[in-house]
């Protein structure tokens, strides 16, 4: 996947809606580490992360993650 990136706008679209890393990571069932590692771009998330990340934002996943190709 050389030339490929996964980036990813939690950070931004949590802040927009005042939550803590921690107040996230408790309502996906992961550690806050995990949402720190996303948020980074150190972590790509599973598909099913990834579709629960977005369905908490109430948005589609297409609009949470960024596929870049370079």
């Amino acid at each position: 996947m050389e030339g490929e990136a996964l980036k990813n706008r939690i950070e931004e679209i949590r802040n927009e809606k005042g939550m803590l890393q921690e107040e996230l990571a408790k309502a996906l069932g992961v550690s806050r580490q995990t949402i720190s590692s996303l948020e980074n771009g150190r972590y790509n998330p599973s598909i099913g992360l990834a579709y629960k990340v977005a369905k908490l934002f109430g948005m589609a996943i297409e609009d949470v993650f960024i596929f870049e190709e370079e």
